[in-house]
């Protein structure tokens, strides 16, 4: 990729993009710059502009909307760029919160830095970012994953993936699927601390604070409502074994060195992939090893 800069204040001859982040629930946290902006440019691109006409109705914005969500994204597009390359600024929004964090948005800020149109991101509410910090879990560092998979199978094989990860773990997750999500979270992680945000910023917010056990628990007895953020805390050693450990493992043949850490209570595919790791080999080969097959 050729080396490109943009200064985002700077004269163009294009139009330019600015991602513009909504309430998560509260309208008092609508910022002086977002809503200044709604109003200056050109078009609102919204993720589901009846939604959206409610915030412009609120603050009195009568700047016109095109809808632009994930199932039109491609044709929509080729659309939006050239009106932009045509001189308008247009404003891209989601329902709720920083667009392209588990909304739309990310393709269309590809092709407009491809293009050479200047896209500028504005400050605002973060559903993951305002939970955390309230979470009691450690905040430096941690990784945002936003949704899980939907399917039990692939879910697991996210998590068995990320259970060796140092830092706290950030998910979304709608109150139909939480309580599946929380066993499975349950059974590939461990007894970890985690934290539930429910509600941000509305009437009705709530963190429920313990450990996945708990958290578990809660969920069967308690009636699901709202959106969630679920935080974990991460694996305080990051890998399987020390470096104590290590040569006493890699004296073993590969079989037995899976069998080893399962047997220390690991996970069957979490340990496949530290043995891979260990020996530098593809983890693939190592499963196949390992089950027999081929």
């Amino acid at each position: 990729m050729t080396l490109r800069t943009q200064m985002s204040f700077e004269k163009h001859d294009t139009g330019k993009l600015y991602l513009i982040p909504t309430p998560i629930g509260n309208l008092e946290d609508m910022t002086f710059r977002a809503v200044n902006l709604l109003k200056e440019v050109d078009l609102i691109a919204a993720e589901d502009t009846r939604n959206t006409q409610k915030l412009l109705n609120h603050f009195e914005i009568k700047t016109k909307q095109i809808s632009f969500h994930e199932h039109n994204t491609e044709s929509r597009i080729p659309e939006l760029i050239k009106k932009m390359e045509d001189g308008l600024n247009i404003g891209q929004v989601s329902d709720a919160g920083m667009p392209s964090i588990s909304d739309p948005g990310h393709e269309l800020v590809e092709r407009c830095i491809e293009m050479g149109i200047p896209v500028v991101s504005i400050p605002g509410p973060s559903a993951g970012m305002t939970s955390l910090i309230a979470s009691g879990l450690s905040p430096q560092s941690f990784l945002f994953y936003g949704f899980l998979n939907r399917k039990p199978k692939e879910q697991r094989a996210e998590l068995e993936e990320l259970s060796q990860e140092k830092p706290t773990l950030i998910f979304y997750e709608a109150p139909h699927r939480l309580k599946k999500t929380l066993v499975n979270l349950q059974k590939v992680l461990g007894n970890r601390k985690a934290t539930l945000g429910r509600e941000l910023t509305k009437r009705y917010e709530e963190y429920i604070r313990g450990t996945l056990d708990d958290l578990v628990q809660w969920s069967q007895d308690t009636q699901i409502r709202g959106e969630f953020v679920i935080m974990v805390a991460g694996n305080p050693d990051g890998t399987l074994v020390d470096n104590a450990d290590e040569d006493a493992l890699l004296a073993l043949s590969i079989e037995d060195q899976v069998q080893k850490l399962i047997d220390s209570g690991e996970k069957t595919n979490a340990a496949i992939k530290q043995v891979a790791k260990l020996n530098q080999l593809v983890r693939q080969d190592v499963y196949n090893q390992f089950h027999k097959i081929g």
